[in-house]
C-alpha cells in the first residue's frame, strides 16, 4: 500500500493539481501569469545567477527527456554503451546540475542581502528558489556524488520506465521498490514542486514568448517629469 501511495497517489495528485491549478490561473488570472523583472532593482548578481540557473535548467530538462522518456532499447539500437551514456550523463548532467545550483544560490542569496529585492520578494519567491535548490542539489547529489563514489545507479531501467507508464495509466509502481532512496527523495520532491507551479512564478515556464518579436515596445516615463 505504501509503494501504491508514493507511486501512484502522489504522482496523479500532484499532477492533477498542476493541470487544474494552471487552467484555473490561465482563465481567471491571467494578468499574474508572469515573472515580475526586478532588474531595475539589483543588475550585477542577476546578471550572474539567471544565466546560470536558467541555461542550466535547460540542459538538465535535455537530460531528464533523455534518461527518463527516451527508452534505454533506443540508446543500444543506435550502438550507444551503457558506459557512453553514463559517462556523459554524469559529467553533462553534473555540470548542468552545477549550473542551476550556483545559479539558485546566488539568487537566494540577492533576495536575502539586497534590501530593495527582499521587500519586493514574497513567500512564494523564497518557497520556488529554496524548493528547487533542494531538487537541484538532490540531483546534482545523485549524479556527482552517488552515481561515482556508490553505485552507478541504472535509473533508465527502473525510475525511467516507472515515469513513462504513468502517461499511458498503467503505473508499473513495483519497478520503484528497489530504488535507492535518495532517487525517491528526489522523484517525490520533483512531483510536489510540479504542483506548486500554477501558485508561483514558476507558471511563466509554460510561457512561449512566440510574439516578443513582434510586440509593441514598454515605454517607461520618470514621475518626476509626469505632469497631469
Amino acid at each position: 500500500m505504501t509503494e501504491i501511495f508514493w507511486w501512484v497517489i502522489v504522482p496523479y495528485i500532484t499532477l492533477s493539481i498542476m493541470i487544474c491549478g494552471l487552467l484555473y490561473r490561465y482563465t481567471f488570472r491571467q494578468l499574474t501569469w508572469a515573472a515580475p523583472s526586478t532588474n531595475f532593482l539589483e543588475k550585477k548578481w542577476l546578471r550572474i545567477g539567471s544565466p546560470l540557473f536558467h541555461y542550466g535548467i535547460i540542459f538538465a530538462f535535455i537530460g531528464h527527456v533523455m534518461g527518463m522518456v527516451i527508452p534505454i532499447e533506443f540508446y543500444h539500437a543506435l550502438g550507444i554503451s551503457d558506459h557512453l551514456y553514463h559517462f556523459g550523463a554524469i559529467w553533462g548532467g553534473g555540470l548542468a546540475g552545477l549550473m542551476v545550483v550556483a545559479g539558485l544560490i546566488i539568487l537566494l542569496i540577492r533576495k536575502i542581502t539586497i534590501d530593495p529585492v527582499r521587500i519586493k520578494a514574497s513567500f512564494s519567491d523564497f518557497f520556488t528558489v529554496i524548493a528547487l535548490l533542494f531538487v537541484a542539489g538532490t540531483g546534482t547529489y545523485m549524479t556527482l556524488i552517488f552515481n561515482t563514489t556508490v553505485l552507478e545507479y541504472e535509473y533508465r531501467t527502473t525510475i525511467g520506465p516507472w515515469f513513462r507508464s504513468l502517461f499511458i495509466f498503467q503505473p508499473n509502481y513495483q519497478l520503484m521498490t528497489g530504488v535507492p532512496f535518495i532517487f525517491k527523495v528526489h522523484v517525490v520532491s520533483a512531483f510536489a514542486l510540479f504542483a506548486s507551479i500554477p501558485f508561483t512564478h514558476l507558471v511563466h515556464i509554460f510561457s512561449f514568448p512566440v510574439r516578443y518579436p513582434a510586440r509593441a515596445p514598454q515605454q517607461y516615463r520618470s514621475r518626476s517629469n509626469y505632469q497631469r
